[in-house]
């Protein structure tokens, strides 16, 4: 769902550019990623590179990068953003101390995947044009989901899927949108989404905590289980463990869906 003219009346509506953000917060530390296969080298959420925001920014205006912000802690690295906007009443208790931001720039995007925690998601865009793909939980089971991990496949192409090469995805049953400055996507909590950058720019996300109890104790698996099982097998099976989720998400999905 794309919700139009909500944050019209914040100050973030006319303030938050690129350039903006380069002016409060340049001397910034930020961590960088893109889109490279994951390697057991890497831990969770391990960034592939850092570099001082106000040369991020230099480089989103000045060339396409597959670098990415995600998870910038507004409150954290620059709390003077949080007067610039409000908490909507959107019927949900949104989780006031996780504003983050994301960044990108064109044709970047993020693999297809649900956050851990399963939360609901009002995603803001700020500068800049999004493309957004979403499937609810129960499509699962077509996106060749990489088991003990909140990813499918990495070399799918959800914005051109191959239907030979992937036939499970013909019969997933999803939404597309193209989200524009001012506008907020809801994203019902533990949506599959996949966001491609049209062009470089950022958004928003604050996040309402499960209210399904089935999505609220698969979080907690999530967080407390599967998250260092995943980083324990890394360890001991290095790439082999790697390589092995990936083939066994291709089978696995096959085989749910009667697929020789």
């Amino acid at each position: 769902m794309v919700i139009e003219h909500c944050i019209d009346d914040w100050p973030a509506y006319t303030k938050w550019n690129l350039e903006y953000i380069k002016t409060i917060a340049g001397d910034k530390i930020v961590s960088l990623y893109d889109d490279r296969p994951v390697n057991y080298k890497d831990g969770f959420n391990k960034p592939h590179a850092t570099m001082k925001m106000s040369e991020y920014i230099d480089l989103l205006q000045r060339e396409p990068t597959k670098y990415r912000i995600f998870l910038w802690n507004i409150f954290k690295e620059v709390p003077q953003l949080q007067n610039d906007f409000s908490f909507p009443d959107f019927g949900l208790r949104l989780m006031n101390k996780l504003p983050m931001l994301f960044f990108g720039g064109k044709d970047s995007f993020t693999f297809m995947h649900y956050d851990i925690d399963l939360a609901n998601i009002f995603h803001f865009q700020f500068e800049g044009k999004k493309q957004c793909i979403l499937f609810d939980q129960k499509q699962g089971k077509y996106l060749y989901k990489v088991p003990h991990s909140l990813i499918t496949r990495e070399d799918i192409d959800f914005g051109n899927p191959d239907f030979k090469k992937w036939p499970a995805l013909q019969y997933a049953q999803g939404y597309i949108c193209e989200l524009n400055h001012g506008e907020v996507l809801y994203m019902p909590e533990g949506y599959w989404h996949f966001m491609k950058y049209i062009t470089s720019g950022f958004s928003m996300s604050l996040r309402a905590i499960a209210r399904n109890p089935r999505n609220l104790s698969k979080a907690i698996y999530n967080l407390f289980i599967m998250r260092n099982y995943d980083n324990l097998m890394r360890k001991l099976k290095r790439q082999q463990w790697i390589d092995w989720k990936n083939e066994q998400a291709i089978i696995r999905t096959n085989k749910k869906n009667h697929i020789i």
